[in-house]
Order: C-alpha cells, then structure tokens, then sequence
C-alpha cells in the first residue's frame, strides 16, 4: 500500500513539473527511465500513464522478456521488461521500486514496459550534447544523449518500438 502512495506521489510531482515547465515555456520532452542499468529517454507524447508494478500474471509460452499481463483500470496490458528486451541485461528484482510506463493509447497497443525506476522529466536543455543512433542499432533506437554530468542516455522512439515485428512476437 506504501508503495502505491508513493507512485501516486511521484505521478502527482511529475504532473505538477509538467504543468509548471509548459507554463514557464520550457519545452519537456521525455520522461528520464533507468532499467537493467542504463538510461532512456521516452517520448512524452509516446509515452501514457505511470502504474506499480503489482499483481503481475504470467503468460505461459511467451518471450523471458514478456513479463505478462497486468490489470489496468479495467484493461489487460502486455509488460514487457525493457532491460531485457533492449540489452539482454537482467532488470531489478521484484520488490524494488519498478514500475511499469504504459504506451499512449494511440499506438494502439496495449502494452506497457516494466522500468526499474524513474529519473524525472527532461528537456533538451538537459544535454550537453547529442549523437546518432549507434550503427546497427535496432529502428526504435533514437539519438543518444550526453547529459551535463556526463550520463548517456539512449532515446526510445516507442511509435517504432509499438511497430517493431520483434517486439509483437511474444510466444516462445
């Protein structure tokens, strides 16, 4: 129960952020993800709603990247662990502060990626500098980001990602 009202919480800053940023004219662009030990970038207008990771049910014969199906307000979403998806890299253990960034609707997939925690919002005036996606990428990888402290941070473009013939494939 405590970790809901901390996901609420969270939601309720990242709004009242947003809100504050495009009243004060500052462009937001992403909301700033860690999973499997690295950092995204997600597309804000790509991206929909924050959920806690909880009551997970697995699907039998699918994907050790597709996590399962999880209820939200009423509807079955996919969840599929980003870590493992991208990289290959293990994400948290259950039980730590993951989450689950559900795709906007208007991707018209019902699936959301299990993320091991949330870094905020970001605007292009967080980066230092920028550079292509690295060659041989996979199309929903977008540009990398250098932050001022010297983080990189890759860019998911979650259109390309929703379209991505690997990433509807779930059975086994």
């Amino acid at each position: 129960m405590a970790k809901r009202e901390a996901l609420r919480e969270l939601q309720a800053r990242l709004a009242k952020r947003l809100q504050a940023a495009q009243s004060e004219g500052i462009a937001v662009s992403w909301l700033a993800v860690r999973a499997g030990g690295s950092n995204y970038l997600l597309p804000l207008a790509q991206a929909g709603e924050i959920v806690a990771l909880s009551q997970l049910q697995a699907v039998p014969y699918s994907k050790s990247w597709f996590r399962g199906v999880l209820n939200v307000r009423g509807n079955l979403v996919g969840v599929v662990d980003m870590a493992r998806f991208v990289s290959g890299s293990a994400s948290a253990p259950d039980g730590t502060e993951a989450s689950v960034v559900t795709l906007n609707a208007q991707l018209e997939v019902n699936c959301g990626l299990q993320v091991d925690s949330l870094a905020g919002l970001r605007g292009s005036d967080a980066f230092a500098s920028s550079t292509a996606a690295p060659a041989g990428a996979p199309e929903y990888f977008g540009p990398c980001h250098t932050d001022k402290e010297g983080q990189l941070w890759q860019e998911i473009n979650l259109r390309a990602l929703a379209q991505s013939p690997t990433f509807l494939s779930i059975g086994a």
